[in-house]
């Protein structure tokens, strides 16, 4: 098996687990450079590369790059060459590089965001019908109810028969719907609100919503303010329309939302020689000045800084 191929197989695999990560494929060369048309390498949310584009000089800006394109969920071709422009193309991001071999690469970063979750609570005709929807525009979806069988929710990719929701691992890309009719409404927003989801519906009237809310205030219970009252504007529907226009609503704030992921974008600072953005974090090369570090790409730019003359220089450094 090619290295490539392992990448493609780990990736299957960090897809079935729905974590979020970048492919990145070399598409084009121009030698002298250590890749190949075809190279790929996988990237994950907490910055970890496994495969190969390139040495050094490339792999610290793919591995940003991926990070950048995991937080925005837009795909984009990086540019890397010791002679490229700066300015940025509509789906392409350029970067100089200073590399010693001079070559030149084009990677293309695939993120790989996982399907949202739409976790429904409730064995009423809405609940059901979210779920039936939810899988048609594809989400992957959970039913919660109490006693619950898997036959009971035959579309849904997760049954859980109680409101012990760890198992769902609700998350950011967590949209959830309590559509219970009245029958434990209180309970399963509890349940909820304990996690950082996106949104937390509640299908109910305005004055049974209204006392939900109360109910838990008087339970002590915090964060009431994320609740929302699910399809304002279906007032009168149908158990299907409400849940219609739920999902039309929870689409709406997907967009609004479209591009906020939380992913950690390395620290880095400037090479003070080739003007190459270098990782702080394991940095191979880097020289300490009085009270300031200074971080470079490689040897080359290092020994470049000692021969500048300083009466604070040292001639020696942490390499």
């Amino acid at each position: 098996m090619s290295l490539a191929d392992d990448v493609l197989d780990r990736a299957a695999e960090l897809r079935r687990r729905g974590e979020t990560f970048v492919v990145a494929t070399v598409v084009r060369v121009e030698p002298p450079t250590s890749a190949h048309a075809g190279d790929k390498a996988l990237i994950t949310a907490d910055g970890n590369l496994w495969g190969w584009v390139g040495g050094s000089c490339s792999e610290a800006l793919v591995r940003r790059e991926a990070l950048v394109a995991m937080g925005d969920a837009q795909p984009r071709l990086v540019k890397i060459a010791p002679d490229e422009s700066l300015d940025h193309l509509p789906g392409v991001v350029s970067h100089l590089s200073t590399c010693p071999s001079a070559g030149k690469l084009d990677v293309f970063i695939d993120p790989q965001l996982p399907r949202p979750l739409l976790l429904v609570v409730g064995d009423t005709p809405a609940a059901h019908t979210l779920i039936k929807l939810g899988v048609t525009i594809g989400y992957r979806t959970c039913a919660v109810h109490p006693g619950a069988l898997a036959a009971d929710f035959l579309e849904a990719d997760q049954v859980i028969d109680s409101l012990d929701l760890a198992p769902a691992q609700p998350n950011v890309t967590t949209w959830a719907v309590v559509a219970t009719m009245g029958h434990y409404d209180e309970d399963a927003i509890e349940a909820l609100l304990r996690y950082d989801v996106a949104y937390i519906g509640l299908v109910a009237s305005r004055r049974r919503a209204a006392t939900v809310l109360d109910v838990l205030r008087g339970r002590g219970v915090s964060g009431l303010e994320r609740v929302r009252r699910a399809a304002d504007n279906a007032v009168g529907g149908s158990q299907e329309e409400i849940a219609l226009a739920t999902l039309a609503e929870i689409a709406a704030e997907r967009q609004a939302h479209q591009g906020h992921y939380p992913v950690a974008l390395p620290q880095t600072a400037i090479d003070p020689i080739c003007g190459m953005r270098v990782d702080v974090k394991g940095a191979l090369h880097q020289l300490t000045v009085g009270e300031t570090t200074h971080y470079f790409c490689g040897a080359g730019c290092l020994d470049a800084f000692r021969q500048i003359p300083s009466p604070s220089l040292p001639t020696r450094g942490r390499e």
